[in-house]
């Protein structure tokens, strides 16, 4: 008991929520947790692509990461962040080399490495993304997928804002 009391549990995940779904993003690659500013339009831009806002000092994208995923229909920034007064900013680390945050519906806390489980692969699941990395199960039961930021940021749709 002593011993377990003494070791620290290092996270090594963020859980966040996007309506409904438990993804996870690593630490290493994840940066700075915001509340929602207001956004700033870009025209002739994808309907995920909430808008563009000023973050610390610095101009960041914004994507509505359940939009972009098809986990819902895209809304309009402000309604967005109305409807979910526990949403943030989830920005990508610098080290990526693009400035752009995610807009998710709520935080979930950190998850250690050793507090998951690796769930079976689903034999009839179609195609996955590069960025679409396992899915893990947590003591409760919960599911979870975990998100390549580093995929997410380098995939050719992410990339393609324009309309």
């Amino acid at each position: 008991m002593q011993a377990a009391r003494e070791q620290t549990q290092a996270a090594s995940w963020l859980a966040v929520e996007c309506a409904g779904v438990g993804l996870l993003f690593s630490l290493k690659q994840a940066a700075e947790i915001f509340t929602p500013v207001p956004l700033k339009a870009v025209p002739y831009a994808q309907p995920w692509l909430a808008g563009v806002a000023n973050l610390r000092g610095g101009l960041f994208t914004v994507v509505d990461l359940a939009a972009f995923l098809g986990l819902r229909a895209a809304q309009r920034p402000e309604v967005a962040a109305a409807a979910a007064q526990q949403a943030r900013f989830v920005s990508l680390n610098p080290e990526l080399n693009i400035n752009c945050a995610l807009l998710v519906d709520r935080l979930m806390g950190l998850r250690s490495e050793d507090s998951l489980s690796p769930e079976p692969a689903d034999p009839n699941a179609g195609p996955r993304p590069r960025f679409a990395g396992a899915r893990m199960r947590d003591p409760s039961g919960r599911s979870w997928q975990q998100l390549d930021l580093e995929a997410l940021s380098r995939h050719e749709k992410f990339l393609r804002i324009v309309v």
